[in-house]
Formats: structure tokens, sequence, C-alpha cells
């Protein structure tokens, strides 16, 4: 998965790449030639006393030094370029892909791993981008370079280097195998305590009205403990790995030195030779050491490529037609036709059998116990769900063959829970219309209630909303959505419980400002209260996913049960208002 990730985001870095591996290629180059020349002023400089040919290899040594210095500087600033753009195409894609998913995908995932996932998981991959092209590209150059000039300068002596590279690689896969899992778990880990904390700070005020602080704390505790663990399993493994790549690189500049003296007392080499191999014998095992370190970080990176392309091959079940139909009719009706759905591996089905029509300028409401699908019914509308039996129609059109973008620009949705993004209470209405203006967004407010507590705001339109709206009240956050709804004018409007947080009279006033608006699309209504839905056209009642009744107030008291049920419950509650 990781080399597969690489392939499909690198390929437009080509050439930035190229020139990392041509800028690495001559400072590595650069490097390798500074020990040789520096045996050349020992042998024929120091030892001769020739202080002329100390100066002319000495400058040429500080030449290579500053050609070294300005590649590698280059080589760097374009390995940044290419790992930091291969990390925003990457979050870039998981982004879209993400936009793309249907409800059901993104409960799938959960919203705390997506984040990890848009976040540390490519973070992980994109700093082995970075470490892979400033170390490992000049690692294998230093090895194979150093390698062959270690053996000019000594033939014999350079066989210590065949049990010095085997002995740091041996110990060193030792624990990159055993690493694998524990970076697998740790970013499990990592998925659990980011959902314990969303958790507890999105229900923060639930958490501390009913006393839970410590019940919390211990839940965090155990996470952040789990976490912990693996973390120190995998640090300790890591600590563990320098020491045994220092230890076999001073064994072996040990070795190098003893056996280096014994030649040199034989007259087989000069000293300058033994300190350009003593300097060819640390680059080797130093280059070693730098593809080790990447080595290291490579398991964490691999298992946050697979975390990331299971997103990214991840299809949504809800597909674009491949031919979409791109108009509707100018009064688009709702049909449900034996509309049935279920979740993957589901043993019972959310909804069965449900069929209904609802004409432009008409008003059906839906009612029932809490779980009978109401809220699923409405999302089949959207296509945030697709029916697994039936279909649902638009205009005559079913919904599934209608192009996405068309769609969604014909309903307006308000959700069971309206949620409002940080900015301004323009640009939270502004979601529905980019090109709403002022007076549009006023005219939305005083039709939704809220044109009132608006105007009492510091900057009225351009007050700030805090992320989730939660610097207003439950019953403004409603009647903000549904302003943001009505500026859409769509066909299809759904309010999906969306008059819950409102009293009575706020209730009554906002339907009967509805209406007007209303006149030309159809209202679909998801209520609670029996008084607030007694006057729709349509009254559609489930249960258990079933439809039980269908017709107007009047009609379902005399024929549906269910219904007559619902409402006894309810009669003291509406005597009373």
């Amino acid at each position: 998965m990781l080399i597969s990730l690489l392939r499909t985001f690198l390929v437009r870095y080509k050439r930035p790449l190229l020139a990392v591996v041509i800028l690495q290629s001559v400072q590595t180059a650069a490097a390798l030639l500074l020990p040789a020349l520096n045996a050349k002023i020992i042998d024929n400089g120091i030892l001769t006393g020739d202080t002329e040919y100390i100066l002319k290899v000495g400058g040429l040594m500080l030449l290579l030094t500053c050609v070294q210095v300005a590649f590698a500087i280059g080589a760097i600033y374009y390995a940044s370029s290419a790992a930091m753009g291969f990390g925003r195409d990457v979050r870039k894609g998981l982004f879209h892909q993400v936009m793309g998913f249907s409800t059901q995908e993104v409960a799938g995932f959960g919203a705390p791993s997506l984040i990890t996932r848009i976040t540390n998981d490519v973070q992980q991959v994109q700093m082995l981008v970075l470490m892979s092209c400033t170390l490992l590209v000049t690692a294998p150059i230093t090895i194979v370079g150093g390698t062959i000039m270690a053996v000019r300068e000594d033939g014999p002596l350079s066989l210590l280097l065949l049990v010095s590279i085997p002995a740091l690689v041996i110990s060193v896969g030792l624990v990159v195998v055993r690493l694998v899992p524990q970076f697998s778990v740790m970013q499990v880990r990592i998925d659990r305590v980011n959902q314990v904390l969303r958790e507890q700070i999105t229900g923060m005020r639930v958490v501390r009205a009913f006393v839970r602080e410590p019940y919390e704390a211990e839940r965090f505790g155990q996470a952040n403990q789990d976490l912990t663990v693996t973390s120190l399993r995998a640090g300790r493994l890591m600590a563990f790995m320098f020491p045994s790549v220092l230890l076999v690189l001073n064994i072996s500049s040990v070795a190098a030195i003893w056996l280096g003296a014994d030649r040199i007392g034989a007259n087989q080499m000069q000293i300058g030779a033994l300190i350009a191999f003593l300097s060819y014998l640390v680059q080797i095992l130093m280059s070693v050491m730098m593809a080790t370190f990447v080595a290291v970080m490579a398991p964490r990176a691999a298992v946050c490529a697979d975390r990331i392309q299971e997103v990214l091959m991840t299809d949504s079940t809800v597909v674009a037609p491949v031919t979409p139909i791109r108009s509707l009719p100018a009064q688009a009706a709702l049909q449900f036709s034996n509309v049935g759905f279920s979740y993957p591996g589901a043993e019972l089905p959310v909804l069965t059998d449900i069929s209904f029509s609802a004409a432009a300028g008409s008003t059906m409401a839906i009612i029932g116990s809490t779980g009978s699908g109401k809220t699923t019914l409405m999302n089949l509308i959207p296509r945030l769900f697709d029916a697994t039996e039936g279909s649902v129609r638009m205009g005559g059109v079913d919904v599934v063959d209608l192009d996405l973008e068309l769609l969604w620009s014909q309903v307006g949705l308000v959700p069971q829970r309206p949620y409002l993004f940080s900015g301004t209470v323009a640009s939270n209405l502004r979601h529905a219309d980019p090109d709403a203006t002022d007076a549009d967004l006023w005219l939305a407010l005083e039709t939704a209630q809220a044109r009132s507590f608006v105007e009492q705001m510091p900057d009225g339109l351009d007050s700030a909303i805090t992320q989730g709206g939660t610097n207003v009240s439950g019953g403004q956050r409603q009647r903000l959505a549904i302003a943001r709804a009505l500026i859409r004018k769509p066909r299809v409007f759904l309010f999906d419980d969306s008059f819950s947080a409102l009293d009575l009279a706020t209730d009554a006033k906002l339907r009967t400002a509805l209406v007007p608006v209303t006149r030309d699309s159809v209202m679909i209504v998801v209520a609670q209260r029996v008084s607030s839905i007694a006057t729709a056209d349509q009254i559609l009642v489930l249960e258990d996913g079933r439809q039980v009744g269908l017709g107007t107030h009047e009609q379902l008291l005399s024929d549906c049960p269910t219904y007559v049920q619902i409402l006894a419950s309810q009669m003291t509650d509406e005597d009373a208002a």
C-alpha cells in the first residue's frame, strides 16, 4: 500500500525528485573525495613538510566542501518541495474522497479515525518521503562509493566491511520486524484517544450535569494508558536500535585501527591511507545508520499508508449516474414506490415497503415512535443513503439518475441536529447561496422568526458564530438553520424534527410564515407533536420501519390505531396548550 500511495501521488514531482538525486549524488561524491585528499595531505605534505602541497590540496578540499554544502542545500530545498507537495495532495485527495462518502461510509470509519488519517497518518508518510529524499538517497551512493574508495586505500583491510555491514543490517532488521505490529496498534489507539476526547469535549455539559467526571476521567485515562504502553514498547525498541548501531560502528573502528596499525608497522599501508579508510568506514556505517533511521520510520508509515489507502479505495454507496439527467419539470413532485432500506449485514431492514406521493405545494408530515425510521426516510431523498429496494422519484425521475449537484440544489435540508459553522451569521446563511444579498438574508431570517434576535446581536449579520453554533441557544440555532434552507429556494423542503426547540407561539408563527414561501415546493416535515402536523395535507405514520397509516388527520383518527395511540399519549400536553 505504501508503494502504491507513493507511486500515485509522487508521479507529478518527477522533476524535483530527479533534481534531488542529481544534487545528492554530486554532494555525496564531493564528500567521498575529501578523505582521499586528506590522506594525500598527510602522506605527501605533513610527513614531508611540503607546505605548498598542503595549501594546494587544502584549497581544493575547501572548494569541494563549498560544492558539497551548496548542492546539499539545493537537494534539501527540492526534497522539501516534493514532500510537502505530496502531503498536500494526499490530504486534498482524502478530503474530496470523504466529502463524497455517504453517511454510511462516514459512520463506518468514524469521524475521529477519519480526522487522524487526514492529519497524523498523512504526516507520517510525508515525513518518510522527506527523510528518504534527504537521507536515504545518499545512503546507497555513499555505501557503494565509500566501499570502492576504501578498497582503493587498502584492499585487505576492506574485508572488515564484509563483517561490519551485515552485523549492522541484522541488528537493525531484528528491531524493525518487532516494530511493525507495535506501530499498527499505536495508530488504532491514537484513534481511540481522539474518539474519547472528542466525545468528552462535545458532551461536556452532559458529563457535568450527571456528575460523570470521574468516570470520563477513568475512561480517558484507560485510552491514554493503552496508547502510552504501546508507545513505550515502540520507544524501547527504537532506543535499543541506535546503541546497537553505535556499538557496531565503534567495534569496527577499533578493529580497523588495530589491524591497520599492524599493516603500517609492516610497511604495507600508509598512515594517511589508514586515516582515509577510517573516514570511509565511518561514512559507510553512518549511511547504513541513516538508512536505518528511515527504516524505523517505514513500518509506521506503511501502517499509515494502509489506513490512507483504505479510505481512498472505499467507494461511496452513493454513486453519481454515468449519464445523469440535468433538468427537472418546473414543479417537481416527490414519490416513494415500495421503498425499503437495510444496512449492510443487518438482520432486519430499517424501512420496508414505503409508498406515498407528495405534490408540489403540499405538506407531507411523518410521525412515529423513536427508531421507526423517520430520519432514515428523509435521508433517502437527498441520497445521503440509497434505497435498497424500490425507488424515490422527484419530478418523475428516479433520484439515482439525477445529477448529484442538481439533486442537492433542489433540496433544502434542516437536519434533526442543526449544525452551524464557525464564522458569522451571514457566512452560515450563504452556505445555501453564496450570491445571496443582505436583503435576501434578512427576508429568510424574518420568515424563520430569527430576525429579531439577529438584529439584537452586536454586529447583526456579521455577528460571530462559534463552531457548532454553541454561542446561540438551541431554538436560535434551529431558526438559523431553517433560514439557511429558505435562502436556497429549493423544490423540496426537508424539516427533520426542526421545530422541537421552539415554543408553541414561535412554532405557530413560523409555520404561518412558511406557507407563502413553500407554496410551489414539497414540504416534508418530521414531527413529534400531533398538534403541529394536524393541518398537513398528508400524514405518514411509521412503526418499526413500516407504513401503518397514510392520510389526513381526520382519516387517521378513524382507521390508524397507532396514530390514535400517539395522539392519546400527547393529549394532556395538547389540552394544556
